[in-house]
């Protein structure tokens, strides 16, 4: 029952305001957030806001606590299959019947103040962690940082993975507008890691003009991938660790983030070299450039703008058997650019709709490719599943498929694939 109850939540949530309905803001948030919690967070809390790269990064930090023998709490979004998956508990997905009682407490606290999707399982996610008493707080900004509903809490430790274009309607059309927006999540006195190498000069000047203490990658971090190990150095300190066990050769940039930032917390946590070792070892994170067979090789990703398609592609580069695409996209994303990004990776494109809020029809998308156009055979597909299946009876075994496109698409393939 509670399983259910749990849907009904949800679906109480969505129909009261869709999940993709965006209002950024922060002035119904920290009202009934007072009415729910008296106080910040007894444990240290790190934020994590970003373009790409936030998951990781959380996932990452929240294994090196686990290998330490720490109860980390971590909230991200979205999910892929488990609600669970966005409030994690010392590494499990956070029951139903705690996170319905989350949510009922939030709904008794909000009285006449209405609140978004987000911002409801937001506070309930603080809810949770205030219950749960962990020994670290992990928070991945849902969308821009400065206006967040996460943004509520102050961060020991604020985490900015990277700056690129997307959700440019929300968060203004240029990097230096997006990179105000995310520099919000730092605090006035307070360390706030930065990942982005090439940042603009406008990152620069808003966490001056907020006081935070910039922990700089190129400056005051580095990070160098050799052969048998990863080097980070953070200030004087150099800490030889293993390659992360999630592939892609960004997540070197993640780890070395997720180890600035634990640097930054000092003595606050009983976490040492050889626990970050085993986290990075041992972190996890679905569709993350993830491989789930060899014959043909399938890989799923959740990539979803430019920066993440150019990171792909880097990924896929020197194939070559035929390379099938399972692609479909949402509304409001740079479908053009994704495609551009990703040209030369497939021989086959398999454009499939996605149904529901925001979501595209295969021809709508299908039209946007054919602007470039993308260079392989394009064939429009009625649904992301039926896509999985006819690449998966196409695809002999020296071939790829790759289904990508955002998280909604991995997580519509999902079943077809686990059935494979």
């Amino acid at each position: 029952m509670t399983d259910r109850a749990l849907a009904d939540w949800l679906s109480r949530l969505e129909r009261r305001s869709p999940e993709s309905r965006i209002d950024l803001g922060l002035e119904r948030v920290p009202t009934v957030y007072r009415r729910l919690v008296s106080s910040q967070p007894d444990c240290p809390v790190i934020t994590v806001a970003g373009t790409n790269g936030k998951g990781s990064v959380v996932a990452m930090l929240e294994a090196m606590a686990l290998a330490a023998g720490l109860k980390p709490f971590a909230y991200a979004s979205p999910h892929l299959v488990d609600f669970g998956e966005r409030m994690r508990v010392a590494g499990e997905p956070a029951s139903a019947a705690d996170i319905v009682a989350a949510l009922e407490s939030v709904e008794d606290a909000r009285g006449e103040i209405a609140l978004t999707y987000f911002e409801h399982i937001t506070l309930a996610a603080l809810v949770l962690a205030r219950e749960v008493s962990p020994d670290l707080m992990l928070m991945e900004v849902g969308l821009g940082g400065r206006l967040d509903a996460v943004n509520v809490i102050d961060a020991d430790v604020a985490v900015i993975t990277s700056i690129g274009l997307d959700h440019t309607e929300w968060l203004g059309p240029t990097r230096a507008d997006i990179a105000r927006e995310k520099a919000g999540v730092a605090r006035a006195g307070r360390p706030v890691v930065v990942g982005e190498r090439r940042r603009p000069p406008a990152l620069d000047e808003a966490l001056q003009r907020i006081g935070a203490v910039p922990v700089m990658a190129g400056r005051d971090f580095s990070w160098r991938c050799a052969r048998d190990h990863l080097r980070i150095q953070v200030d004087e300190r150099v800490f030889k660790l293993p390659h992360p066990a999630m592939a892609g050769r960004w997540q070197a940039a993640n780890a070395a983030c997720a180890v600035a930032a634990l640097s930054m917390l000092g003595g606050r946590l009983r976490l040492d070299e050889a626990a970050m070792a085993r986290g990075l070892t041992s972190a996890r994170l679905p569709g993350r450039f993830q491989r789930l067979s060899e014959a043909p090789a399938l890989f799923v990703d959740v990539a979803h703008n430019a920066a993440a398609a150019r990171e792909l592609a880097k990924a896929l580069d020197g194939f070559s058997g035929r390379s099938y695409a399972v692609f479909s996209a949402l509304a409001g994303k740079n479908i053009r650019a994704i495609g551009r990004a990703l040209d030369a990776c497939f021989s086959d494109w398999l454009v499939a709709g996605i149904r529901g809020d925001r979501g595209l029809s295969a021809a709508a998308i299908d039209a946007e490719l054919a602007q470039i156009p993308v260079s392989g055979r394009r064939e429009t597909v009625e649904s992301v599943p039926r896509a999985v299946e006819l690449a998966l009876e196409r695809a002999g075994k020296q071939d790829r498929i790759v289904v990508f496109g955002s998280f909604r698409t991995v997580a519509e393939a999902w079943p077809t694939l686990m059935q494979h």
